[in-house]
């Protein structure tokens, strides 16, 4: 039994190094531990022998899997949000016809539950496989991990096509985990229980609370000797997959709670980190290895009937998807509503731990079992290899940004003139001897009024950035008001007041506007001149200047700065998170929306900015 577990440790350790050496990349990992497993076992070698602590270990993998499917949903996508406040957010909404990722993978997912529920008639009638309701679970499984890996091998998880593929996949594991629950509790005779698996969420929704006041203090005092919020995993773990057993439910179902109550308590990255390592680097795989090991590739191929339900469960598996992409093809491109439903057929994780449920109460043969897991890897063989095949960009999210200047002048034309091709300028002003200077040198719409509503009425506030650049502060004032009340993201204004009695600049800060005034800028550029001689060369250098860009692209969240990969290019002098200043250094991980100044030539920053702004597409 020690060498068993020797060889089984082993395993796990060599199979990403044979994938990596071959360079496999679309074989989920989990597909090939199966794999070995089956060399590894009675199919082939058979020299691992499974006893109490293996199969005790594969329990435990068996738990944490599913613990960290748990800790996978998003739930900031199941939130509405706020409804749009501004005529712009209105008018936003409005143009993306209501767009819901959550609505649509809603109606997705019923269309899943519908056709699982079809095909697993189709088998009751056809006396191939008499077990209905098992059946249905099985067909309506996603394998969330594998649709997670493959979304973000495709920088896909940020964008509308990504969430609403995520969020099929969530609906994939949650509500077969809940049928599972209900179908084991009838089939072992415990129906008049089920009402107790509501003590289950009670003592979730207990733990949440009790912890979630101390979560922040846990934190501080961690270290790596107490290690407290591992501890509280496994403390947390532990107390619902017990809870789960004596109120008669599945302990996969205590430990995907489990896994939902350490998510909503939002731990740091790190500790997200140590549970991975210790699932995904010790018992996950010894889960997934000794689930080939006990199969009987041999005795199963041999048996006429398996031989036909191997494809024929095979097919359920995608074709209980198959109205995904009808549903998915109103909003996106036919080829990527293909791809994304099979995708979605993909499965797992979740039929692996229905079969050993349904094996423990007696609702599935060791035959029939081993057909659905056959064709379950089949599933992950071929989706994510179809997927990366079919899928094209959808240009929704990558845009230039919208600059409009209102006032045409020598500021304002000269700051327009210097600005990339990263930015769409657009500039106004309502004086014809303007018009008449400025158009030969860029273009300039001339305005008959600069009134809110006509400006409104005509889409001038329609723009990511709205710069007013008039000399005339009333003016400048009024109309900024009007556009952040309309909904313009950013408004800088140029505003020069020398009345100290009015309070019209407070009046911008609470209103979040920007502005400037040129005298006290120049000023402040002749001051910092004399205190730092380089400034001017910064400045007004064509080949370096300072910049500023936003982190979107996901792929850039939480690595360090020192291996970004245009790091030698550029020199970042502040990061701007949540409006306030950080001091970079070489360790430092960047977040999702941190601003990033830095200085570096301009040939380079368009491919910088394109990368790091690049909304996942």
């Amino acid at each position: 039994m020690n060498l068993s577990l020797i060889i089984v440790t082993f395993a796990a350790l060599a199979t990403p190094l044979l994938l990596a050496r071959l360079k496999i990349s679309t074989l989920p990992t989990a597909v090939a531990e199966i794999a070995v497993g089956i060399i590894l076992g009675k199919s082939l070698l058979n020299i691992v022998k499974t006893g109490v602590f293996l199969n005790f270990l594969a329990t435990l993998g068996v738990i944490l899997l599913i613990f960290l499917s748990g800790m996978e949903i998003d739930f900031s996508l199941f939130k509405k949000g706020n409804q749009p406040q501004t005529p712009l957010a209105k008018k936003q909404a409005a143009q993306a016809n209501n767009y819901s990722p959550l609505k649509l993978a809603i109606q997705a997912y019923g269309a899943v539950i519908i056709s699982a529920i079809g095909l697993a008639l189709l088998f009751k009638w056809s006396g191939l496989y008499q077990n209905f309701w098992l059946a249905a679970i099985l067909f309506a499984t996603i394998a969330l991990g594998v649709v997670i890996a493959a979304l973000k091998e495709k920088e896909l998880l940020n964008n509308r096509f990504g969430q609403t593929l995520l969020l099929i996949a969530v609906l994939g594991e949650v509500i077969p985990m809940l049928a599972l629950t209900a179908f084991a509790s009838i089939y072992a005779g415990h129906a008049q229980h089920l009402w107790l698996i509501l003590l289950l969420f009670i003592a979730a929704a207990f733990l949440f609370r009790r912890f979630q006041a101390f979560f922040d203090f846990f934190q501080k005092i961690n270290k790596a000797t107490t290690q407290l919020d591992i501890r509280m995993a496994f403390f947390i773990i532990l107390t619902l997959v017990l809870l789960a057993e004596e109120v008669g439910a599945e302990n996969i179902l205590g430990a995907f709670v489990a896994g939902i109550v350490i998510k909503l308590l939002e731990p740091e990255e790190s500790t997200r980190e140590k549970l991975d390592a210790i699932g995904y680097g010790f018992l996950i795989p010894i889960f997934f290895i000794t689930t080939g090991v006990k199969l009987d590739l041999p005795a199963l191929l041999h048996d006429r009937q398996v031989l036909i339900l191997i494809p024929l469960f095979f097919l359920a598996f995608i074709f209980s998807k198959a109205l995904i992409f009808f549903v998915l093809r109103r909003f996106f491109k036919q080829a990527n509503a293909l791809a994304g439903s099979l995708l979605s057929a993909t499965t797992i994780t979740l039929v692996l731990a229905v079969l050993q449920v349904a094996e423990e109460v007696h609702a599935i043969s060791t035959r029939q079992s081993g057909a659905f897991l056959i064709a379950a890897i089949l599933t992950c063989l071929v989706g994510p290899l179809i997927f990366n095949k079919l899928f094209v960009t959808e240009a929704e999210d990558t845009k230039k940004i919208q600059v409009h200047f209102i006032g045409a002048n020598l500021l304002t034309v000269s700051a327009a003139k210097q600005l990339d091709h990263w930015y769409n300028i657009h500039l106004y002003t309502d004086r014809e001897d303007n018009y008449q200077t400025y158009n030969s040198e860029i273009k300039v719409t001339l305005l008959p009024q600069l009134t809110a509503d006509f400006l409104i009425k005509h889409e001038v506030f329609d723009t990511d950035i709205l710069v007013l650049g008039y000399a005339d502060y009333q003016l400048n004032y009024q109309l900024a008001l009007a556009a952040k009340k309309y909904g313009v993201q950013r408004v800088i204004t140029r505003f020069e007041s020398r009345d100290i009695m009015n309070d019209l600049d407070a009046k911008l800060s609470v209103a979040g506007i920007e502005y400037f005034n040129p005298t006290d800028v120049n000023v402040s550029i002749l001051r910092s001149l004399i205190e730092s001689p380089s400034t001017l060369e910064i400045l007004t250098a064509n080949k370096s200047r300072i910049f500023e860009v936003i982190v979107h692209n996901r792929r850039f969240v939480r690595k360090q700065i020192k291996d970004l990969p245009f790091i030698d290019q550029v020199t970042i002098s502040q990061i701007f998170r949540n409006h306030q200043p950080i001091s970079p250094h070489g360790n430092t991980r960047l977040e999702l929306n941190d601003h990033i100044i830095f200085t570096g030539k301009s040939t380079d920053v368009p491919a910088i900015r394109a990368e790091i702004e690049k909304m996942n597409e």
